[in-house]
């Protein structure tokens, strides 16, 4: 018979307690242990029967390219690595209202466009609700289904007998398993549904598309485990009051990571932007101080990005120190090196630094133009609107070689930058265009005094 046992879930990260607690060990927060019922059952499993699969020679498996599915956003297909692959589960995770149901009702219609049946799930919104955004969006196809449902076992008598090309189900935490007591959107539902999808998805070679919400920290919502899970995580970022909306892969097991696709949102729906850096340069102004361009890698693609510094002195004993779209610890430790190496005063100005267009900026790349633009602003010297700078700075003010120069370079050209100033390790090996100078330092001294003394 099967046993009925209470458990206690953290429904932050997904820890299991025996009792209840007040703290949670696993992620220290506070009043996230829910009770719930776990029905446990022993089955015994039969060597040799249905399921059973030999080990085999990696040498004996034959290799199978599987055709991508390609949907008419071209922003969209970079992002998962050049389209849809059958029988992948892709998560994707949003703040409430950015647009992750527009998004996938678009990619619905433009692959029942082809006259390939697919299947949109909505736990959150009526048959006639979705009708209504599906308007607005000027969606229709006969190929397209729509129902509205939260039932597991439902939805997969319905996934059976349509055989749908494409599954979206919006969202995983409305989903639930009437084997699993817990109430819907608990970590252990939300654990269990996403297993049975990917049991769906991969034993049919269907591809599905789960929404999830996300936490007020930004990360999403249910255990760590459920990325670990799926095949793809995609988190649509932006701001409500701007237009333009970011898709990004943080985990791709069918393509490149950390990948980046620029949409814009309009009245009847994302329009793809198919040159970001045009966008995120079109308001720079021209001859001010504290302002300058790298050339930025997301995933395999090339942006050019403005960055911005205010440095001013401070009214109290500490300084300030804000950026947005930067790491703040980065901040410190430039300006630390500005002060030892260089010479600059710092230690009694505040410092304001921003990524202009809302883009998060990670790598160390970007490192020499926020440097620039540090000392651009503290000496009150704007450098030359058509400089470029790329490089990582150590501590010790030396300038460092990054990846991909040549793409970098190639972009910045396209563009009408007329010099780029890198570090000098980043010249051997290649010959850059004809059309635009590529200078290399060794140190941020020779990078401020090339950039500065050329507006004399």
């Amino acid at each position: 018979m099967a046993k009925r046992k209470v458990k206690f879930v953290c429904q932050e990260c997904g820890y299991i307690s025996p009792r209840w607690m007040g703290k949670c060990p696993g992620c220290n927060q506070w009043n996230t242990l829910h009770e719930e019922i776990e029905v446990s059952s022993r089955s015994g499993h039969v060597v040799g029967g249905e399921g059973f699969s030999k080990p085999e020679k990696i040498t004996a498996i034959e290799s199978e390219k599987e055709p991508r599915m390609g949907t008419s956003m071209r922003e969209f297909n970079r992002v998962l690595g050049g389209g849809i692959v059958p029988g992948s589960l892709v998560l994707i995770g949003g703040d409430p209202g950015i647009g992750k149901s527009t998004l996938l009702l678009q990619v619905s219609s433009q692959i029942a466009e082809k006259q390939l049946p697919v299947l949109y799930v909505s736990g959150e919104e009526s048959v006639q609700q979705t009708k209504l955004r599906a308007d607005r969006l000027q969606v229709a196809s006969n190929s397209l289904y729509v129902v509205s449902e939260t039932n597991l076992n439902m939805i997969r008598q319905h996934i059976e007998s349509l055989k749908p090309s494409l599954v979206i189900i919006d969202s995983i935490q409305t989903i639930y398993r009437e084997e699993v007591t817990s109430a819907p959107g608990s970590v252990t539902q939300v654990r269990e549904c996403t297993s049975e999808l990917m049991k769906l998805a991969k034993n049919n070679g269907i591809p599905i598309f789960i929404v999830g919400h996300v936490t007020k920290e930004g990360a999403i919502a249910g255990p760590r485990m459920l990325e670990h899970m799926v095949d793809a995580v995609l988190y649509f970022e932006g701001e409500r009051h701007h237009t333009y909306r970011i898709l990004r892969s943080v985990k791709n097991r069918f393509g490149s990571t950390n990948e980046m696709g620029i949409f814009e949102m309009k009245e009847q729906g994302l329009r793809e932007v198919l040159n970001p850096s045009e966008i995120f340069l079109e308001e720079r102004s021209q001859g001010t101080s504290g302002s300058t361009v790298v050339a930025s890698m997301e995933g395999t693609r090339p942006v050019l990005v403005e960055i911005q510094a205010l440095i001013s002195p401070s009214s109290f004993g500490n300084p300030r120190r804000m950026a947005t779209g930067i790491d703040n610890n980065r901040i410190s430790l430039l300006m630390a090196v500005l002060e030892k190496r260089v010479g600059l005063m710092l230690q009694n100005q505040d410092a304001y630094i921003k990524v202009a267009g809302g883009v998060k900026l990670d790598e160390p790349a970007i490192d020499l133009a926020i440097a620039i633009s540090i000392a651009s602003s503290f000496r009150d010297q704007s450098t030359r609107p058509d400089d470029i700078f790329i490089g990582e700075v150590g501590l010790t003010g030396e300038i460092r070689r990054v990846s991909r120069i040549e793409q970098r370079v190639q972009e910045a050209a396209k563009l009408g930058f007329k010099r780029v100033i890198c570090s000098q390790n980043n010249l051997e090996g290649w010959s850059p265009p004809k059309n635009i100078q590529v200078i290399g330092v060794k140190t941020v001294q020779e990078a401020l005094k090339m950039s500065m003394d050329s507006q004399k």
